[in-house]
């Protein structure tokens, strides 16, 4: 069996009136152990590849790193974690943290109509490697109008950091321009309103505003690309 991950080393911060690392001792400081939330979506990743990997596959595993709420235990779970534990959130809102976890871990299962066992692993085979993501699927941002609070992250983020896909009115609205946007999901990031960007797919047969041409039902990944100089070179 494993358990992962534990802490990552780091410096979290330095004082720049003493220039040491902090916390510092008689004016000195070295790396600790960087824990919680932020750590999370790398004990995720460490969890899935051992759990899909072929020589792996099946080994025991207890999932660690940022598990604060039902929800983030329930994602180690459905990554192939069997179980889970808790420390920073302990430490931070006391043991009961964990009776909410299985209170809410517990409504949830409920709901979904499945039982623990089933949620261990259900995530695994929706893992995959980047260069087989399915190129064909194209999608597009939608922002509620209703839900926005007019705060301009989405706007912000995707006009001077992406693909300037996004407008906003003098009274601001802020539209997605189907004609530039690439699905790069920043905007689903940054905003703060769950659930006001999602992202919809267009059926095959469709036109991409973007490229001007019809999406194809079929799968195609990065191997068979032809701006892949690997498959080109596989091909000749």
């Amino acid at each position: 069996a494993v358990s992962l991950i534990n802490t990552i080393s780091s410096i979290t911060s330095v004082n720049l009136d003493t220039f040491s690392p902090e916390p510092s001792i008689d004016g000195k400081g070295s790396h600790g152990g960087y824990c919680g939330p932020a750590v999370k979506p790398i004990a995720l990743n460490m969890v899935a590849d051992i759990a899909r990997d072929v020589e792996t596959a099946g080994l025991p595993i207890s999932g660690i790193g940022g598990v604060t709420t039902w929800r983030d235990a329930a994602e180690f779970l459905a990554l192939g974690a069997g179980n889970v534990q808790v420390c920073t959130a302990a430490m931070t809102y006391g043991f009961k943290i964990v009776e909410e976890m299985k209170s809410g871990l517990s409504q949830y299962l409920d709901e979904q109509g499945i039982s623990l066992d089933d949620l261990i692993g259900r995530a695994v085979p929706n893992v995959t490697d980047w260069q087989y993501l399915n190129l064909n699927y194209i999608a597009k941002a939608r922002i509620d109008q209703d839900s926005c609070i007019k705060c301009g992250r989405c706007y912000a983020a995707c006009e001077d950091t992406s693909h300037q896909a996004i407008s906003m009115s003098e009274d601001r609205t802020f539209e997605v321009i189907d004609a530039e946007c690439v699905a790069c999901n920043l905007c689903v990031n940054v905003c703060p309103v769950e659930d006001c960007i999602t992202m919809e797919e267009l059926a095959a047969g469709e036109t991409d505003p973007r490229t001007g041409k019809t999406v194809s039902a079929d799968y195609a990944n990065w191997t068979t690309h032809p701006n892949n100089p690997g498959a080109v070179k596989a091909a000749e």
